[in-house]
């Protein structure tokens, strides 16, 4: 009697058992398919098929004019390479991401704390601090250019401060042109670098915060040891964002300086249109280019691998997720 109750328990239960549609594997496959299909065509067209033009393009010397014609194997790698003008814009992308991470990280962070904060008038900071950023790069290049021109704002606020000797050429002196870019990169892009850290620490929790209050802990002390850390991935997201960015670096560059005076604000970005849409060498521009993607990517995997990782590991035992 027993075991027969059972089985009709068992039965029921099977019953409401939810059945497995015949070919519902192959249907989710074809819905997978369906909506990756065109993501995978943009991607091909748009990344995969110009980063293999560019790569066959820089075996030949090219103008883009004519046919493929003049192969010349890695001579335009070699030149690149080789090429003074391009070794000081490597070094001008590496000098860039540098004081980026040194000064915009402290300025950024510093800002955000506050601005995390109860203070009056708090939103209506964090959004003047956010206008420069969403504002487009060829209106910021050109007011800046025209406030540091010699008789510019800059030189003349100098003056009227009865400060004379404070003036300078600020675009045209080869000494100063690329930190004077940069003072206008970190205006910029560091209210971006506010936002994200802001959105970071919203995710801590304020328990947290009166806890450690209670311990006796001062404000300063609760930043350093609670909040800054809790933002860790925060911080690490925005320093690859901005590592990236300080290689890719054109806009600006090119509207206030062109690359110079003398080469001094040259980028790899600006030494590529100028070499392959102004001189035609377009050949010798891909491989300035393919040098480009390698180093992005190169420096992308590193900071996977020995810096992000540590975000995606698991708490307990320690391995990645």
């Amino acid at each position: 009697m027993v075991a027969g109750r059972a089985h009709a328990r068992s039965a029921t239960t099977a019953d409401r058992r939810p059945r497995r549609r015949s070919g519902s594997g192959l249907g989710r496959r074809g819905e997978i398919a369906f909506f990756l299909t065109p993501a995978i065509l943009l991607y091909v067209v748009f990344v995969i098929y110009p980063i293999t033009r560019a790569g066959q393009y820089s075996f030949y010397r090219w103008n883009g004019l004519q046919d493929l014609t003049d192969f010349i194997g890695f001579q335009n790698y070699r030149e690149a390479i080789t090429n003074s003008v391009f070794q000081g814009a490597l070094m001008n992308n590496l000098t860039i991401i540098i004081a980026s991470l040194v000064v915009q990280l402290p300025i950024g962070l510093g800002i955000a704390l506050l601005l995390n904060r109860k203070l009056k008038g708090r939103g209506a900071l964090r959004t003047i601090i956010f206008i420069p950023y969403v504002l487009a790069e060829v209106v910021a290049g050109v007011m800046w250019t025209l406030i540091l021109t010699p008789r510019g704002a800059a030189n003349a606020t100098l003056q009227n401060l009865g400060l004379e000797n404070l003036q300078q050429l600020w675009l045209a002196d080869p000494d100063i042109a690329l930190w004077t870019l940069f003072g206008v990169l970190t205006w910029k892009y560091v209210g971006f670098a506010i936002i994200l850290f802001l959105a970071g620490l919203q995710g801590v929790p304020e328990e947290l915060h009166e806890a450690a209050a209670l311990d006796g802990a001062s404000w300063w002390q609760i930043q350093r040891r609670i909040v800054i850390p809790m933002i860790g991935p925060t911080i690490r997201i925005w320093a690859f964002l901005s590592m990236i960015g300080s290689i890719q670096l054109f806009d600006l560059v090119w509207i206030m300086t062109g690359g110079g005076p003398a080469n001094s604000t040259q980028t790899m970005a600006t030494y590529l249109i100028g070499q392959g849409f102004e001189r035609f060498r377009f050949g010798y521009g891909s491989a300035v280019a393919v040098i480009m993607f390698s180093f992005s990517l190169i420096l992308a995997l590193f900071y996977q691998r020995f810096v992000l990782a540590r975000d995606v590991q698991d708490p307990v035992s320690g391995r990645k997720g």
